[in-house]
């Protein structure tokens, strides 16, 4: 990569880190190590293919995306991490937006991975099914039963997340 190059990638990742680090989070399940690996991985794929890339957030994203499918195909379990002294409770602020971030964030991370990246996909990256079914590899039908399966078991996970749906409207 010639200086120029570099100097152009660098400012890539200065300007979009936070935003690639976000979806980065949530494909992850809510695991930040995890996010911060994941991000990493993309990023240095991404520069090894600096020159040829057309749309570099385009091609970090897809390469996020395939990279989470990869992991969620290897056959062992991530091992867990045993530390001396248990960390702080975290403490939240007690708004109702921050109680729903946390609400969604919990259930999230107890869906499937493959459910968490169809919703992260439709809802989030708002991306329509014939993408999400072209970036995971499977048909648009599977996309829409996994969503709607998806919801259901966010809605069984959190209830309080029901309240949320907007009423129907009766027209007169």
């Amino acid at each position: 990569m010639d200086t120029t190059a570099e100097r152009q990638f660098r400012e890539f990742v200065v300007a979009r880190s936070a935003a690639l680090m976000r979806l980065a989070y949530l494909l992850a399940g809510g695991d930040q190590h995890a996010a911060e690996d994941l991000l990493q991985v993309a990023l240095t794929k991404t520069a090894a293919r600096w020159g040829s890339v057309e749309s570099p957030e385009t091609y970090v994203r897809r390469v996020m995306y395939r990279q989470q499918i990869s992991s969620w195909r290897l056959k062992w379990r991530r091992r867990e991490t045993q530390v001396a002294v248990l960390p702080d409770e975290a403490r939240y602020d007690d708004t109702p937006a921050v109680d729903l971030k946390v609400t969604v964030r919990r259930a999230l991370a107890r869906i499937t991975p493959r459910q968490r990246a169809v919703l992260v996909l439709r809802f989030f990256e708002d991306l329509p099914e014939a993408e999400v079914a072209r970036i995971l590899g499977c048909s648009v039908g599977t996309v829409r039963s996994t969503t709607h399966r998806s919801l259901a078991r966010l809605r069984e996970l959190a209830p309080e997340l029901n309240e949320l749906r907007p009423t129907e409207e009766v027209l007169p």
